[in-house]
């Protein structure tokens, strides 16, 4: 995986980037590719690309050998207000104002992805084969947030009443067990900030009718990879998500699928200071 997405920065810098044509050429699939990338560069790729192009169209604009639509129509834009605005988001100025003062100039660096030698603490994990499932429970459209508590998924959880999480509960008759956290509908970039739909829940068989009033989404059979992970909520969770796609991806022989990712609390206490948790992935062989 490393080697494929050093192959991906090489044909951005070509201008030759068909995310899904790489993904088939290098055997996996744009899904994975993407959500890899975002994971381990920190931005998605879109916006990766977005800031090099911004990045070699600077050095156009400061060179002032050309005009701006030029410019423009040399770095996919098809007007100079639609490069000037992009030129804008990524350097804080516009075009001319950059030609006329030499800055300010934000510069991305081409990526490098390395491999390093980590994954001193093994992690607790398991593939689990699974039938057609329902997830059944409230949702809520919610922005991605990536450190953190997310306070719009916590307002939506404080805003259900007590009786609704016992009536949840109940309803659960299959794994994962418990009430659960699902986000699903997430870009395949997940870029911070962009929408996901978060359902507060239980998982049910696939045939099973979902009572009046509760959202549902339903998942087709499939392997999991299931991470166990213990301490401080919801920091220690967020770096077992971060271990999945910085450590144990690369050096398995998996790629996650399209799907709901599935986070179930085993333990913890009243005041969720600390959690035992089961982060529930879809996978398939790589």
């Amino acid at each position: 995986m490393i080697a494929a997405l050093n192959h991906l920065t090489e044909l951005i810098e070509a201008g030759e980037l068909d995310v899904a044509a790489a993904a088939r050429s290098l055997g996996t699939t744009e899904y994975h590719l993407r959500r890899m990338f975002s994971s381990l560069a920190g931005m998605s790729l879109s916006e990766y690309v977005r800031r090099r192009r911004m990045t070699t169209a600077a050095a156009d604009v400061v060179r002032g050998a050309e005009d701006l639509l030029t410019i423009a129509v040399r770095h996919g834009y098809g007007s100079a207000e639609a490069f000037g605005r992009a030129f804008r988001a990524v350097h804080g100025a516009s075009p001319g104002e950059v030609r006329r003062d030499g800055g300010p100039l934000r510069t991305q660096p081409q990526l490098r992805f390395r491999l390093t030698v980590e994954g001193g603490t093994p992690m607790d994990t398991r593939i689990a084969d699974r039938p057609a499932l329902r997830l059944i429970g409230h949702a809520v459209r919610v922005p991605l947030i990536h450190e953190g508590v997310n306070p719009h998924i916590q307002q939506h959880i404080a805003s259900l009443p007590a009786e609704a999480h016992a009536r949840l509960k109940a309803l659960g008759n299959t794994d994962p067990a418990g009430l659960l956290a699902v986000t699903d509908d997430t870009a395949p970039d997940a870029a911070e900030g962009s929408e996901l739909t978060y359902l507060h829940g239980v998982a049910v068989t696939g045939d099973t009718t979902a009572p009046a009033g509760l959202d549902t989404i339903d998942v087709p059979a499939g392997r999991w990879a299931v991470f166990r992970s213990s301490g401080a909520y919801p920091a220690a969770l967020q770096a077992t998500w971060a271990a999945t796609a910085g450590e144990w991806l690369p050096s398995n022989p998996w790629r996650l699928r399209p799907g709901p990712s599935i986070v179930a609390f085993v333990e913890r206490p009243a005041d969720f200071s600390t959690a035992v948790t089961d982060l529930w992935l879809p996978v398939e062989p790589a």
